[in-house]
């Protein structure tokens, strides 16, 4: 099969289209003949070197893949051949043939193509599991998401609305800003232009944010915490902005504040599992009726995967890149 290997860590020319040795399910395991998968920013920290894929997956990047089911390995019921199927993956998206363990295979709705369906795995799981399970975003209250405009951003947008909660998004350009207000934002805060914080808070009428989904870390941590109203949550899957930065605890003690760290690629089947279920009972509905949609910015073949990544590290796309298999 063809796959794309990282010789060595590098810029987007470090990727290589090659033959390698198709998978094989094992006992638990689905070989899905892919068709489409998509772009994240871990894939771009992996090719740097800076992001190795986890103990025991592989090496090829790629956190999702979107297909049908070819073979199914022992023990495994409940699909067939042919059913289009979709998943998180902690490596090998970037491939026409990848092994998933078969607690986190999806059904694709009928309504999504390949191309969409593959840009849907990744960005809502994440989504979903930061801000319902460990933001605990109730109705009514307020979100703040960095990085509106990103994969990660526009499901967050789409399944905050879709809670009863009010979103506020930063970006760094006009036209992203009115692109994440069409798709449901009630503020939309360019970084390059306001103060963040400040703007934040003036959104919510002064009371602050409940919850804040924050790819930054460092850069933003002071920020995201005078923007908190009382008890509110930070929630932290990325360091773009770097890792280390002094807290006022008298701050977060003054507000009852709580931060958390979480990242989701390393996480075990049976944690993927469970959320797959979630996402079955709560999002997949949605994709299925139309009322949630997965953004797509642009396709390009396998053979352009080196400038998928650099549209993707150019940050001018607005939800996901894609690859077609």
């Amino acid at each position: 099969m063809r796959a794309v290997l990282i010789r060595e860590p590098g810029g987007p020319d470090a990727l290589v289209v090659a033959e390698v040795s198709d998978p094989a399910p094992g006992e638990g395991e689905i070989l899905v003949r892919n068709r489409a998968t998509a772009l994240n920013r871990a894939d771009v920290l992996q090719r740097m070197g800076f992001y190795p894929p986890p103990p025991g997956a592989s090496e090829v990047p790629g956190l999702e893949c979107a297909g049908e089911v070819e073979s199914l390995g022992a023990g495994v019921s409940g699909f067939t051949s042919g059913d289009r199927v979709f998943a998180l993956l902690a490596g090998g998206g970037y491939a026409e043939k990848v092994v998933v363990p078969a607690p986190v295979v999806m059904r694709i709705p009928d309504r999504l193509d390949f191309e969409h369906a593959a840009a849907v795995p990744e960005v809502f799981t994440t989504a979903y599991d930061n801000l319902v399970n460990h933001g605990r975003i109730q109705s009514g209250e307020w979100a703040l998401v960095h990085g509106g405009g990103s994969g990660v951003g526009t499901a967050s947008i789409q399944l905050l609305k879709r809670r009863g909660a009010k979103v506020a998004v930063t970006v760094g350009s006009k036209e992203k800003a009115e692109r994440c207000l069409a798709l449901g934002a009630d503020a939309a805060i360019n970084y390059k232009e306001e103060d963040f914080a400040e703007a934040a808070r003036a959104a919510t009428g002064g009371r602050g944010v409940n919850v804040i989904l924050d790819i930054i870390g460092a850069a933003y941590l002071e920020g995201n915490l005078k923007c908190l109203a009382p008890d509110g949550r930070l929630v932290i899957i990325g360091a773009m902005g770097g890792l280390q930065s002094e807290i006022n605890l008298g701050l977060m003690l003054g507000k009852r504040l709580s931060i958390q760290a979480t990242t989701l690629r390393a996480r075990p089947v049976e944690y993927k599992a469970r959320l797959a279920r979630q996402l079955e009972a709560d999002v997949l509905p949605g994709l299925a009726d139309g009322s949630l949609v997965p953004v797509v910015d642009r396709i390009f073949d396998l053979d352009g995967v080196a400038d998928a990544h650099r549209l993707m590290e150019s940050n001018a796309h607005f939800g996901k890149i894609v690859l077609r298999i």
